[in-house]
This record gives C-alpha cells, structure tokens and sequence, in this order.
C-alpha cells in the first residue's frame, strides 16, 4: 500500500475540495478531521471519505457555504437544521453551540437535522473538554445494521462518542459504533481485499459470512454485543430516539436521503464538582484501570483512547498507508477536479 505523511494527504485533500469548490477553510476544516481520523487509525473516517464527499457536492446533495439555521432554542437547548452543508463544518458549529448553553447554563444539547456525514464522534466530543467540560456526540443515518434476532437491516451503525477531561492523563474518549463495527471499516476491508472476522456480518439470507462484500449486495451489519446483543440493539436504538427521532431525522429504518440526524452535549463539571477534584479522580480512574492485573495472553489493560494516541505516534513518524484501491479513488477524483496530484504530494514546509 502506498504511504503519505498527514501534510501530504491534507494538501492534496484541500486542494480536491477547493477543485469542487469548497472554500478554503471550509475545505481545511474538513481535512483537518479527515486526516486525523486517518493519524489515530481510524481509515474509515479519513480520507476514504474524500471521493463520496466530491461526488456529493457535486450532485448538490452537499452543499459548501450552507449557513446552520437554529429553528427551535431555549436557554439549554437547540434544534438546527444543517441545510447540507459539510458535516464537519456543521457539526463543529453545533457543538460549539451546545457548549456556549453550557457555559451559561450548566448544560447544552443540540440537535440537528438535514446534514451531511460528519466523522469521527470523538472529535466534536474533545471539543468540550478544552472548556472543563464533558462532550457527548451521537449519530444516526441511513440503515445498515440488523436488530438482534433479525436480519434485516434497521438501525444505523449509531455511533457514540464521549470525551472527559482527566487532569495529568490524556482525555478519556470513548468513540464507538452500536454495532460490532462501524460501516466505514467495512469499506476499508474491502478496498483491501481482506475477510471480516466472523461474527461482524450477516449476508441478504441472514447466514454468518466473513465477505465485506456481502454487506454491499444486501446482507447488514450485526448488534454490539454477539450472544448478548441485544444490549447493542439497546445502545442503537436510543441513537435512534435522541440523533433520529428527537432532531426530526427520522428513525434510521425509513431509509431516503435524509443525511445524517446529530445529537450533542455539554456538561459543565463545575455545576457539579470543582474541576480540579473531578480532574484528579478522572486521572485515579484512568490509572487504576490501565495499572489493572492483565489476563492470560495480553500484555496491558488499555484505557478507551489510549491505542489511538499511539497509533498517532506512529503514523506521524512512519506515515499514513492507504489502501490501493482508496488511493486510485482519490487520485481519479483528484484528476477530475484538475488537481496536480504530484505537486501536491511534493515535500513542503508551512
């Protein structure tokens, strides 16, 4: 597979959404989450997305420029409609929205219909956190994952994300989908050719397969949760009611192109608890957990959010694979929008 650093896959990706005409920093902003997704292992959510996004603006269903419009507001709470403007671009302006009621009020929770896919969970849930605050994100779209006991596809994927300021350690961060993984990694195992491990999917006749691409020729994803998932079915299900059904979205089972629905939140801890105590325990938490008795066959215990950090590590030092098959996406994407890959991919310093 070949390999890029993050300032190459940003310039280049800034340069496509330029080319399809997205404003610079619209553009930077989209890319600066994209390739972080990319930069903590999270391919699903990097730069994979760059040709399904151009090809969204450029059939109008995404649309660079729109401006948010809060349709419904209190002083804690707000209902938007994102108008299909980028996902990131959206949902960093909602979350900062649900942080100003926090600031404020002790609390925030907006949500939001007629968006675009977003990304990483964790990324609009860290935002509180710089404020001393705990940041929740949750999504639902379009359906792809079977209830427990069923194989037909209902739910999302219905991701979650929450993020805790802890002091001396790094933020808690917890970002996962409902289900046993997310869509975006299926792509990312088909663009390299690879098998699921069993158990991840169901095929259009409900039968066990490790074949990515029987998701796409009907099958669904499965619950979180294996012999017990309908804990996962649980978990989904209020990402239906609260990212779906509370935004005005819509269940993820009624399909069409209703985008994405989002559900966010600020806490202050300080209504609660004085940040430097709260900060201290989180801190006591993490290591207590991390400091843990491994079982039989595992080197550590790790703490939600720790292996991305050192995937991050990695990947700045060693550099960002990409999979054949993605890379080609992009670059034919590239070439449509009359961008130069290679000068792109040019050793620069900013």
């Amino acid at each position: 597979m070949p390999i890029f650093t993050a300032q190459q896959l940003y310039r280049l990706g800034v340069a496509v959404f330029e080319g399809a005409g997205v404003p610079r920093s619209e553009a930077e902003q989209v890319m600066d989450l994209l390739v972080e997704s990319n930069l903590v292992g999270h391919d699903s959510h990097g730069v994979l997305r760059i040709p399904g996004y151009v090809d969204g603006i450029l059939k109008g269903k995404i649309k660079p420029e729109a401006r948010i419009e809060v349709v419904k507001e209190t002083p804690t709470t707000a209902l938007v409609n994102g108008n299909w403007g980028l996902g990131q671009v959206v949902a960093k302006q909602t979350m900062n929205i649900a942080i100003a009621k926090a600031d404020k009020h002790d609390i925030g929770i907006v949500a939001t219909f007629n968006c675009s896919h977003i990304g990483r969970m964790a990324d609009y849930a860290l935002m509180a956190v710089d404020h001393d605050m705990i940041g929740h994100c949750a999504v639902n779209a379009g359906p792809g994952v079977a209830p427990f006991g069923g194989i037909q596809r209902i739910f999302n994927q219905s991701p979650i994300g929450w993020a805790v300021p802890a002091g001396k350690e790094p933020p808690f961060v917890l970002d996962i989908s409902t289900s046993v993984c997310a869509g975006g990694k299926i792509a990312v195992a088909r663009a390299k050719g690879e098998k699921l491990p069993l158990g991840y999917l169901i095929d259009k006749d409900g039968k066990p397969t490790t074949d990515s691409e029987d998701y796409f020729r009907g099958g669904a994803c499965l619950p979180l949760g294996g012999p017990v998932g309908y804990k996962g079915t649980g978990l989904a299900m209020v990402v239906d009611i609260t990212a779906g059904i509370l935004s005005g979205r819509g269940a993820a089972y009624l399909g069409g192109n209703r985008g994405q629905g989002v559900f966010q939140m600020a806490i202050k801890i300080s209504a609660f608890r004085d940040v430097a105590e709260f900060k201290e325990e989180m801190g006591n938490l993490i290591r207590a957990v991390r400091n843990s008795k491994p079982s039989p066959g595992f080197k550590g215990v790790l703490v939600p959010g720790e292996l991305e950090l050192r995937t991050k590590e990695i990947r700045l030092e060693k550099g960002i694979e990409v999979p054949q098959a993605t890379w080609d996406e992009i670059v034919q994407t590239a070439r449509k929008m009359k961008v130069d890959v290679n000068r792109c991919l040019e050793s620069f310093t900013s």
